[in-house]
C-alpha cells in the first residue's frame, strides 16, 4: 500500500509566487499562489512546491560554501531552443558549463537547474 499518493518537492524561496510562475510556464504546469506558498501541479498529479523564507541565501553551484540544496533536470529534445526559452521566462546561464549533454542554468531565486538532452 502507497503512503503518499501525490509525490512532490517543496522548494525554499524568497518569492513562491515568482518561482511558481517560472517553473509553472517552463513546464505547462497550473500554478497555484498563497501569501508564502505556491505550487505547480501536472495534470498527472506530480507537483513542485515553493515555500517562503525569510532572510533566504540562494546557493552558490558549483562550490559547497553554500551548497546547490537540490536541482531538477529538465529534458528537452534542443538545448538551443530549449536555453532561449528558460531565458525568456527569468532564468540565467551559469558561467560554469561543465558538460556537452546539458546546459546549467539558475531560477529566478538562484537555484541551479539543467536542461538535458532527451
Amino acid at each position: 500500500m502507497a503512503i503518499a499518493r501525490f509525490p512532490s518537492v517543496v522548494i525554499d524561496c524568497p518569492d513562491p509566487g515568482e518561482l511558481a510562475r517560472f517553473y509553472g510556464a517552463l513546464l505547462d504546469w497550473k500554478v497555484n499562489v498563497d501569501s508564502d506558498w505556491a505550487e505547480v501541479r501536472a495534470d498527472y498529479g506530480d507537483a513542485i512546491c515553493f515555500q517562503r523564507v525569510e532572510d533566504y541565501h540562494p546557493p552558490r553551484w558549483p562550490s559547497q560554501d553554500q551548497p546547490q540544496q537540490m536541482h531538477l533536470d529538465v529534458v528537452v529534445d534542443d538545448l538551443d531552443a530549449g536555453e532561449s526559452a528558460v531565458v525568456e521566462l527569468g532564468a540565467t546561464k551559469h558561467e560554469h558549463q561543465p558538460g556537452e549533454t546539458f546546459r546549467v542554468f539558475l531560477d529566478p531565486a538562484g537555484h541551479p537547474f539543467c536542461l538535458c538532452l532527451a
